[in-house]
């Protein structure tokens, strides 16, 4: 099997489903070539586990990203990741940070919601633009047709809690905060599938299931290991047809 792009960055990679991303990807049989792996602080405290990762695998690359929100941030982690890949250009980043909210009706605050929306719909869109350059040079000088992450993509990884259709059937608190802002991740998913197809770049939005993390509590059933097994599975499958697509992390469909 060849390996699923020859470069990857992922966002929010100092724990959780982005750590864990980060650990099978290095760990594949057919690894990238490039791992680029962001935090806030990739040297500080919280930053060890991905230390320990990188000391281990020369293929990751360790890149402070401080706030996806923040332009400044976005493009102080564009300029290492593009002089290291040189004329190669970028081909998967997997936007993974973000935030939660479980706040309700009762204890919904004003600039909670507007922080959770910018981090959670607003962040992937500006990482998107930000690293749309490297994008479009990757998919440019792949020599591949049709669309895939081993040619150029971008994944945001969303819940099923943002979806519109599931909302009545799914009986977790409203969680107005993260839910709105994940609905809105998943408009920008479709938006840039469909504005990004005729460069050669595929757009996905995957849902992890109800993952063991700091956000999704011990009361989860799903280990982090096998949520980022089916994730990766599912990325190496998806094609022009799985563009500006919804999926969950074995790979079946989730209504908008």
């Amino acid at each position: 099997m060849a390996a699923l792009a020859r470069s990857v960055l992922v966002t929010g990679s100092n724990r959780g489903i982005g750590l864990e991303l980060v650990r099978q990807l290095a760990a594949s049989p057919r690894p990238p070539q490039h791992i680029f792996a962001t935090c806030r602080d990739p040297g500080g405290p919280r930053g060890k586990a991905l230390q320990d990762l990188a000391a281990q695998h020369p293929i990751i690359k360790l890149v402070q990203l401080a706030d996806t929100v923040n332009l400044p941030s976005i493009r102080g982690a564009v300029r290492p990741v593009g002089s290291h890949l040189k004329d190669q250009g970028l081909n998967l980043p997997i936007n993974n940070a973000g935030l939660s909210s479980h706040a309700m009706l009762h204890s919904l605050d004003s600039q909670e919601m507007l922080s959770v929306f910018a981090t959670n719909a607003i962040g992937p869109l500006q990482v998107a633009k930000e690293f749309l350059p490297l994008l479009e040079k990757a998919a440019k000088g792949s020599g591949q047709e049709g669309l895939s992450c081993s040619r150029a993509a971008i994944i945001n990884v969303s819940t099923k809690l943002g979806s519109i259709g599931l909302c009545l059937g799914v009986r977790q608190a409203p969680m107005y905060p993260y839910r709105a802002s994940k609905a809105a991740q998943n408009m920008v998913t479709r938006c840039l599938a469909a504005e990004l197809q005729d460069k050669g770049i595929l757009c996905t939005a995957i849902h992890p299931g109800w993952v063991k993390t700091d956000m999704g509590t011990e009361k989860a059933p799903l280990t982090v290991e096998h949520s980022v097994r089916g994730i990766l599975s599912v990325l190496a499958s998806l094609s022009q047809d799985t563009s500006g697509a919804f999926l969950e992390w074995e790979g079946n469909s989730l209504p908008w």
